[in-house]
């Protein structure tokens, strides 16, 4: 029998041939594969580590250029951050305004221990400014509000930096420029100092009192005054003030009173001329009108024809029979003048009358007398170191 052919013996029919079946092959990965299926290229396999370096190389470069951005970012930052801290802080206008603030808060001690603000007799001197002036006004009762402060200009020139700044003194608005220079540094801070002190001068001329108050803060001459006690009533006294800053010069007294007198010390180291005169107040006025109608009351009582010390008289050449008798017909309406630190009552029209009888030398005859006699008075008011009132009634003017 053909071994490539099966036959069978069986039956009509015959089943059908089949074709020989394909060889299978191994494989050395253990697998069967049949040999007729063509093989199918494949692309070699790729090494990961291949790869990696190109990668690394372009995500440093991107790290570095993130971190160069975020470095000029953080740069610019610091240096604006800088500059607010400079301006806010250390520079020129940051100390003006600081001594400004202090006078705002009424913190006059601590404005005048700032760098360049106390100032001394040969500086006074140099500025032309009285070197005896008192500094009784540098303190806190003596200010007066300070407010709206802003700094308008800084400009720099050679050493020295001038900051011009606004502000609202009381309520006077004004605009002062301060002179700074430098004056060291703490750490990488520089430090500043007033070039030109910013104090002033109030030469200050009250007449009609010897006290005086200036923003509420009571003044009398005789402290304040190099003289002393000897203090001349009509010279001017120098006073130290604080720049900028408004002073308001009042006189209320029981004796005077003004209206007040409001300056604005605007520049450094300049003087500023306050004359003010008081006038005699009401009380004053009415106290020495009743002590001069006592005293010429007690003038008339005298009984001669020429009262000792007496504003009025009645002179005769003829013998006085009886005692005269005086009376004040019309007493003076007393006005009060200033006299310096004192007052005086310019001359005044008054009325005495007296009775008296008087003989005659010629014939021995008496006649009765019954006469009205005008006179003029003056007086002089001086003030006491304790406040009380001298009256002094003029020489007689009889006429």
């Amino acid at each position: 029998m053909d071994r490539g052919a099966l036959e069978t013996t069986g039956g009509a029919g015959a089943s059908p041939v089949l074709p020989p079946a394909p060889r299978l092959e191994k494989q050395q990965s253990g697998s069967t594969v049949p040999t007729s299926t063509p093989d199918i290229p494949s692309a070699p396999p790729q090494d990961p580590r291949a790869a990696s370096p190109r990668r690394r190389r372009g995500s440093l470069a991107l790290d570095l250029t993130l971190l160069g951005v975020v470095g000029v970012l953080l740069a610019g930052a610091v240096a604006a951050g800088s500059q607010v801290l400079y301006r806010e802080f250390y520079s020129p206008s940051a100390f003006v305004e600081r001594y400004l603030g202090m006078l705002a808060e009424g913190r006059a001690a601590d404005a005048l221990s700032v760098a360049g603000v106390a100032v001394d007799s040969a500086e006074l001197e140099a500025a032309g400014l009285p070197i005896g002036a008192s500094d009784a006004l540098l303190r806190t009762a003596a200010l007066a509000p300070l407010t709206d402060v802003e700094v308008v200009s800084e400009v720099t020139g050679g050493d020295t930096t001038k900051v011009t700044v606004a502000y609202t003194a009381g309520r006077y608005p004004g605009t002062t420029t301060f002179t700074v220079e430098r004056d060291g540094q703490i750490g990488l801070a520089p430090t500043w100092r007033f070039a030109r002190s910013p104090l002033a001068v109030v030469d200050l001329t009250v007449l009609g009192s010897m006290s005086f108050e200036v923003n509420g803060f009571e003044v009398d001459k005789r402290q304040v005054s190099a003289a002393g006690v000897d203090a001349d009533p009509v010279a001017p006294v120098p006073l130290l003030v604080f720049s900028p800053g408004v002073y308001s010069v009042a006189v209320d007294t029981p004796i005077s009173a003004t209206g007040g007198v409001a300056v604005l010390s605007d520049s450094p180291l300049h003087a500023t001329d306050v004359s003010i005169q008081a006038a005699p107040t009401q009380e004053f006025t009415d106290i020495v009108q009743q002590r001069v109608e006592e005293f010429l009351t007690t003038c008339a009582t005298q009984k001669v024809l020429l009262p000792t010390a007496c504003p009025f008289g009645f002179p005769v050449e003829d013998r006085i029979v009886s005692a005269p008798e005086w009376s004040i017909a019309r007493q003076p309406t007393v006005a009060l003048e200033p006299e310096g630190a004192n007052w005086k009552i310019p001359a005044t029209e008054a009325v005495a009358h007296i009775e008296v009888d008087i003989r005659s030398l010629f014939d021995g005859s008496v006649r009765r007398v019954s006469e009205d006699v005008p006179f003029l008075m003056t007086g002089t008011i001086t003030v006491q170191p304790d406040g009380t009132a001298s009256i002094v009634v003029g020489a007689t003017d009889t006429r």
